[in-house]
């Protein structure tokens, strides 16, 4: 496959588009935005930060790399590769934004997974500079910047897929940059996703049962998937590394993560929905 960065950028300044030159990518107005040696640019202005180093943290990023290379999520993965499809137009590239990519997972599994097909033109972003760090260094083919949903600096009908797994979507600004034939591609967790942890570091439990998500304004729903499995985790530190990458090590006191630390293996649910949404160019 061939594999190209995605170039359609946008100022995240005043809009305008913006050209690479050498390291840098500047607009018609002369802002300018360096290109880290690693391969990422960081476009996320300082009003947009609510912290120094907003979204997650060296080591929640250390974690989840260790945690899925051993492939407990490469069922999900294996199912967006699928539903990202290479082949629909044969014409051109297809373009795709993993929004909030995390140390790059998905989009490296959907490369690995359609080898075979068309060109694909790749964009990572996240919050986080030190997972959009990681993205950059481990993967040099697809374009990394570091950025917030809210504010996606990409231009307006660019894009044919949008990921957001286990993500913070910002639908406006989705269909805003999705093109008229583009799709939008969700993974949430389910009602049981992660309970056999969740039981052990709370003492009561959330049902999210009767949560109802509704089609976000501006789509149409083509799919909605739910997968659930089982994966047997064997060491204390796979233990570790799944709490620490997610929002419970933060959310648990401090004698449910004592509890979690203790076990040496665990069987846990793996729960999720996948949704896709097409875009409603009837409502535009």
């Amino acid at each position: 496959m061939n594999i190209q960065p995605f170039e359609k950028l946008a100022c995240p300044l005043d809009g305008n588009n913006l050209k690479r030159q050498d390291s840098i990518w500047c607009c018609a107005d002369g802002h300018t935005f360096d290109i880290a040696r690693q391969g990422y640019s960081n476009l996320l202005l300082v009003q947009n930060m609510r912290s120094r180093s907003p979204g997650d943290s060296k080591k929640m990023v250390s974690a989840r790399t260790r945690f899925l290379q051993q492939g407990f999520y490469s069922p999900i993965a294996k199912i967006v590769s699928t539903l990202v499809d290479t082949r629909r137009n044969q014409s051109s590239e297809i373009s795709c934004l993993d929004s909030g990519c995390g140390e790059g997972y998905y989009l490296n599994q959907i490369i690995a997974q359609n080898s075979k097909h068309q060109s694909l033109s790749l964009i990572g972003l996240d919050i986080s500079k030190w997972a959009v760090k990681a993205a950059a260094i481990n993967n040099k083919s697809a374009t990394w910047i570091v950025a917030t949903n809210a504010n996606l600096p990409i231009q307006s009908q660019s894009l044919d897929y949008v990921l957001c797994i286990f993500g913070f979507p910002v639908y406006k600004e989705y269909l805003r940059v999705l093109k008229t034939s583009g799709q939008l591609i969700m993974v949430s967790t389910g009602p049981n996703h992660l309970r056999e942890l969740r039981n052990i570091i709370y003492a009561d439990i959330y049902d999210k049962s009767k949560k109802i998500r509704l089609c976000p304004e501006g789509f149409v729903g083509n799919l909605t998937k739910n997968l659930t499995y089982s994966v047997e985790l064997s060491t204390k530190q796979q233990i570790s590394d799944l709490l620490e990458m997610t929002p419970h090590l933060y959310r648990a006191n401090k004698e449910g993560i004592a509890k979690a630390a203790a076990l040496d293996k665990l069987e846990v649910t793996i729960d999720v929905n996948l949704e896709v949404f097409s875009v409603d160019n009837a409502s535009r």
